[in-house]
């Protein structure tokens, strides 16, 4: 074989690789990033205060605590104003209550903006999950599409080596490979 032959194959073969290859796929998306910390990260001490509430707060424990001391106080005043022969003495007379609704409301007034404030630090968590999941989704997309290029890319070479190899297939067989190429998924 002559030095012009070798160079004509090897020219040739590097046509035929450079064919065969498919530009490679780069990550063109930063790395997938953890929301829980990101939340944590823009928290204030006022924040995780709040959030440190709100979680106690909207406990079964809290709420049987303000059951049981609700029962304990109200039962208690009843008895001492309803049953004289007990001989205790009430420290919140019925049938107002009055030191009791003045406790709960100074309760509520403080524990109602804190627990606001939680709640929109919670808010602030899931709007960042949710952001975070749609960018997830745009980079499964863009990867599941040049996922389908290379395969689309691959049958393409496939049927392009069944031809030189002088592969036959029938009209139906090749209209099926087609269709197949050619439908969405």
């Amino acid at each position: 074989m002559s030095e012009q032959e070798q160079s004509s194959n090897q020219h040739l073969r590097r046509e035929i690789l450079s064919r065969l290859r498919f530009p490679t796929f780069q990550h063109s998306h930063p790395p997938v990033q953890n929301a829980n910390e990101l939340h944590e990260n823009e928290l204030s001490r006022v924040d995780r205060l709040a959030l440190w509430i709100t979680n106690r707060v909207g406990s079964m424990m809290f709420f049987g605590m303000i059951f049981s001391w609700t029962i304990s106080w109200v039962g208690y005043n009843i008895l001492a104003t309803q049953i004289p022969a007990l001989h205790w003495k009430s420290f919140d007379p019925f049938p107002a209550f009055v030191a009791y609704l003045l406790i709960s409301n100074v309760i509520q007034i403080l524990l109602m903006p804190l627990i606001m404030v939680g709640q929109n630090a919670q808010s602030r968590h899931g709007e960042i999950r949710s952001e975070l999941d749609f960018q997830i989704n745009q980079k499964s997309e863009k990867e599941i599409a040049v996922i389908l290029m290379h395969l689309q890319h691959n049958t393409e070479l496939l049927l392009h080596t069944m031809k030189h190899l002088e592969v036959e297939l029938t009209v139906q067989e090749l209209q099926k490979i087609a269709d197949e190429i050619n439908s969405p998924l």
